[in-house]
Order: C-alpha cells, then sequence, then structure tokens
C-alpha cells in the first residue's frame, strides 16, 4: 500500500461523511426529523438556533398558531423598538377596519349603501385620541395586581377593566361618535346613555375571556396586537350600535318636529 493509496482513502471517507451529513441535515429541514446530529456540540447549536426560530404556545393543541409566530416575533420587534409609533398605526388599521366591517354589515355587504368615507376618518380619529391612553392603561394593568394566585391576579384584572376602563372608553367612543358627527352636547348625552349601558353589559360576554387569555398565554409587547386583532370585531360591534342610536336620533328628531 502507497502513501498515495490510504490519503485517497481518506479523501473518499471524509467525503462520504460531509455527504451524509448534508442528507440528514436535509431530512431534518423537510420532514422535521428527531434523529440526533452526530456530535453533542452540533445538537446543543442546534437546539439553540430551534428555540430562537419557534415559538410555541403551551398546550397540545395550540399547533395551528405556529404558523403565526413569525409575524407576532416581528410586530413584538417593533413594539420594542419603537411602541408608541407601532401602537398609532395598529390603532388606525384597527379602527379603520372595525367601521369598514360595521359598513359592510349594516349594508348588507354594500348593496343597499355606498361606503362612507367621512365615518371611516371620524373611527380612525377618534382611535388614535385613545390609543396611547389604552396601550398605557394595559402595561398598568399588566404591572399591577399580580398575586401569588394567578386565578386571583386575572380575576382582579378582569374586575378593574370592565369597572373602570370599559364604561370609560364606551362613554368617550359613543359621545365623540355623536359630536364629530355634528351633534350637541344635549344629543351627545343621549346617545351614551342610549349605548354604554348595553355596549358594557355585553363587553363581559367578550373581554374578560379576552383579557384572561391575554394575560396568560400571550407576551407583553403581543398583547396589543392580540386584543387590536379581537377589536376589531368588536369596534365593527360598537359602530354598528352606533349607527342603531343615530338612526333612533333621527326617527325622535322628526318625530318632535313633526
Amino acid at each position: 500500500m502507497t502513501l498515495s493509496h490510504f490519503t485517497g482513502r481518506a479523501t473518499l471517507r471524509r467525503l462520504h461523511q460531509a455527504v451524509q451529513r448534508n442528507i440528514l441535515h436535509q431530512h431534518q429541514k423537510r420532514y422535521g426529523s428527531s434523529k440526533e446530529p452526530f456530535t453533542r456540540n452540533q445538537n446543543t447549536t442546534q437546539g439553540q438556533q430551534q428555540s430562537k426560530q419557534w415559538w410555541t404556545i403551551p398546550g397540545p393543541g395550540w399547533a395551528w398558531i405556529e404558523p403565526l409566530a413569525a409575524p407576532l416575533r416581528g410586530y413584538g420587534n417593533m413594539q420594542r423598538r419603537s411602541p408608541i409609533l407601532t401602537q398609532l398605526e395598529s390603532t388606525l388599521v384597527i379602527y379603520y377596519l372595525g367601521d369598514l366591517s360595521a359598513q359592510i354589515v349594516q349594508s348588507n355587504g354594500l348593496k343597499d349603501a355606498n361606503y362612507e368615507p367621512a365615518r371611516g376618518l371620524r373611527a380612525m380619529a377618534i382611535g388614535l385620541i385613545s390609543s396611547i391612553p389604552s396601550y398605557k392603561w394595559f402595561l398598568f394593568l399588566g404591572r399591577h395586581f399580580n398575586y401569588s394566585s394567578h386565578l386571583v391576579s386575572i380575576g382582579v384584572k378582569i374586575v378593574i377593566n370592565q369597572t373602570f376602563f370599559t364604561p370609560i372608553f364606551n362613554t368617550y367612543f359613543f359621545g365623540m361618535q355623536s359630536l364629530l358627527s355634528g351633534s350637541t352636547l344635549e344629543e351627545a348625552k343621549r346617545r351614551v346613555l342610549d349605548t354604554v349601558p348595553v355596549s358594557w353589559k355585553n363587553s363581559w360576554k367578550v373581554w374578560p375571556f379576552v383579557t384572561a387569555f391575554s394575560f396568560t398565554f400571550i407576551p407583553p409587547e403581543s398583547r396589543s396586537v392580540f386584543a387590536g386583532v379581537i377589536a376589531i370585531f368588536w369596534q365593527t360591534y360598537l359602530s354598528w350600535l352606533n349607527k342603531n342610536a343615530e338612526a333612533l336620533d333621527k326617527g325622535h328628531e322628526q318625530g318632535v318636529r313633526e
């Protein structure tokens, strides 16, 4: 056996090992194989990379939400870099979509009436004014009322939120809707009295569950966007309720004139 013979065999052996490693890597990447890599160091490195790439909500039934991990991480990064700007931009989108959804529902898919841009701009202005106070409130709620029992903490947060924030916000929302539509203070007061009690009562059917889920599973930087997704549907309901109250006010005015 010559030196070149042994050198050639060693080269082929290294080449063969490199090909095997490449095939195993591709197999793991494509099929999520649970085979262990060749060395402990490689295993540790891949484990660290995997922990950075994937974020999973605890529980076997949450695999469906895994594709949302990357967008939520991206939003969380934006929130950490520019929390105020990100909150303002998110609020504008949420209120626009909420009002658009309400107009689509009320007009039978925009078949019975045309889209009202002024109404959408009004909703966005209302959301823009309340954006930062709402953001600060939920940060405050997350930092306070934390006890040794998680259930007690969640329960207190829900009660505090529903008792103080919800009626104040709904009063602001419906009052501003009325005033920006050109109503007088007396008409705005009547709008608030007609809508706030109903909306507050119905909020107990939705927001306690959203609050409990958010403070249990959602990271602090992602809670606002999670609540924002739910708020699109809630804003749809509030806009629908406001439109009905507006129609009642017009009917009342016509009755008084007659």
